[in-house]
């Protein structure tokens, strides 16, 4: 297959590379940055798309990100690639602090009493991996003799899934109105650099052509 990888990974470093890419973090931002900059489209645009990408990492759709991302930034007219890009803003490095935030400001505005911080940092993907898990062994008690079991699912809606929900909306809607007017001026200034840029190395080249064709003049 032409874009089939000639190294096949192990399993260990692909798990590695998720938590650090390949040359950092800092190397992953850059890229991400570079290709927002370069989307052909207006700056508010592609602002919206970022908008919706950063607020949807505020969400508790581990695994549907990039759809919901989609969905929101269709609704918004954004950018829907840049909307992809952004969700890069939650990564194993930050998906904890949000979590944390999110579950603590989900009690509060429900009343309810929510765990220490450290406690949520430590059972937070615990808690949703055993969710994903139950969910599986529902979907194949479908087809064979086991019985399902939605009883763990309906603590964790109540204790995490809905908390998370509700209090991500306020925090992600902070960070991505944030992002939002940030790169409005930064996407402007880099396009309008850019696009200056292309048009001196147009200029330069009608130049060229046209000394070439006066020297070609001046031999005949």
């Amino acid at each position: 297959m032409v874009f089939k990888r000639r190294d096949k990974r192990p399993f260990w470093r692909i798990v590695l590379e998720f938590f650090w890419p390949r040359g950092g973090w800092a190397r992953a931002a850059y890229y991400v940055r570079h290709r927002l900059h370069r989307l052909p489209d207006s700056p508010e645009k592609i602002a919206r798309g970022i908008f919706a990408g950063v607020f949807t990492t505020f969400t508790p759709f581990y695994g549907l990100h990039f759809l919901t991302a989609a969905i929101i930034a269709f609704v918004m007219r954004g950018n829907i690639l840049a909307a992809l890009l952004a969700t890069f803003f939650g990564n194993p490095l930050t998906y904890v602090p949000i979590g944390v935030v999110s579950m603590r400001m989900g009690h509060f505005l429900l009343g309810e009493t929510a765990a220490s911080e450290d406690h949520i940092a430590r059972s937070l993907g615990g808690k949703f991996m055993d969710a994903g898990e139950a969910l599986k062994n529902n979907f194949f008690a479908m087809f064979n003799d086991n019985t399902a079991d939605w009883h763990s699912l309906t603590i964790f809606y109540d204790e995490v899934f809905f908390p998370y929900l509700v209090g991500g909306i306020i925090p992600g809607i902070i960070a991505a109105t944030v992002c939002y007017f940030l790169s409005v001026p930064l996407i402007r200034a880099y396009q309008k650099r850019r696009s200056g840029a292309i048009k001196a190395k147009l200029a330069a080249l009608k130049a060229k052509a046209k000394r070439q064709v006066e020297a070609r003049q001046d031999n005949d």
